[in-house]
């Protein structure tokens, strides 16, 4: 008889686990429906118009074009250079900054966050022409160059990779500096105490306890920097003045010069490949849990 009831408590507890899951499921319905109209049916559109040749039938015509043509090579390469080289003037600005300011009590840090945080409060589009008037040959850069006579004539700064690189980097630096503000503080100081009265130099504490605790946070913002500069479109139109064809570039000037909607999907959906497969690498390097614990 214990048997024959511990068989129909278990077959009570199945039941319920199904009937706890279906409703879970029902609530999640919504969710996915949305997802579906927003996310799942655009992209599942953009592939599909990736497919459509100039004669409007299905063929491999647009990524054909691709892999021929050496201007989307040079595309891709001047993509991510800008990314990369975007991403480490940010890593080596950053980190040091971000240190200083996890070492800050916590009222002055709050000062400094929101010293960090003033260009979100401003379009992206009003401070990348405040970068242009700037570093134009008589911007103000220049002309403090020249009155300190620093320069006998005007550094050109815009309408190249250097300006591009440095209205990027300003814009991009915030979304690096968060995740590694938030991983840092949560590092117990007590470890590098630890370290220090083991002996260790307060460089060989930050190098072998501090800076492997902070990696999570740093690869966390290394990812998101690299990611939104492989779409970015606004400052390299501007600052590189038609010299720096970044692929959102390219994918625009097909729809409006060209109105090839095929060639411009084509572009897009290599582009959202490239970056799924960025995103499935970092994965493997850090979890989303153990960046999420540590911030």
């Amino acid at each position: 008889m214990a048997t024959v009831g511990a068989h129909l408590n278990e077959e009570a507890l199945k039941r319920l686990d199904r009937q706890e899951r279906f409703n879970l499921f029902g609530l999640t319905l919504p969710y996915l429906g949305l997802v579906s109209i927003l996310i799942i049916i655009p992209i599942g559109w953009l592939f599909y118009m990736s497919f459509i040749g100039r004669d409007g039938t299905l063929s491999f015509e647009n990524y054909t074009r691709m892999l021929d043509s050496k201007a989307y090579i040079r595309i891709f390469i001047t993509t991510f250079k800008i990314s990369f080289l975007t991403t480490l003037i940010c890593a080596l600005i950053g980190y040091p900054l971000t240190y200083f300011m996890s070492q800050l009590p916590k009222k002055w840090a709050g000062i400094c966050m929101i010293g960090v945080l003033i260009p979100f409060w401003t379009s992206l589009l009003v401070r990348t022409y405040a970068w242009l008037v700037l570093l134009q040959k008589k911007g103000l850069l220049n002309n403090l160059l020249l009155d300190f006579q620093i320069i006998a004539e005007p550094i050109k700064f815009v309408h190249n990779t250097s300006g591009t690189l440095i209205g990027m980097a300003h814009i991009m630096l915030p979304f690096l500096i968060l995740p590694l503000y938030a991983n840092m503080r949560s590092i117990d100081k007590d470890c590098v105490r630890a370290a220090a009265s083991l002996g260790a130099t307060p460089s060989r504490a930050f190098w072998t306890v501090f800076f492997p605790l902070s990696i999570p946070g740093l690869l966390a913002g290394l990812l998101i920097v690299f990611v939104l500069c492989l779409g970015f479109y606004v400052t390299p139109a501007v600052l590189g003045g038609g010299r720096v064809i970044m692929a959102a570039m390219k994918i625009s000037s097909n729809i409006e010069l060209y109105f090839s909607w095929g060639a411009a999907s084509a572009l897009g959906v290599v582009l959202l490949v490239v970056t799924m497969a960025i995103l499935f690498i970092a994965s493997r390097l850090v979890s989303i849990d153990q960046i999420s614990t540590r911030g």
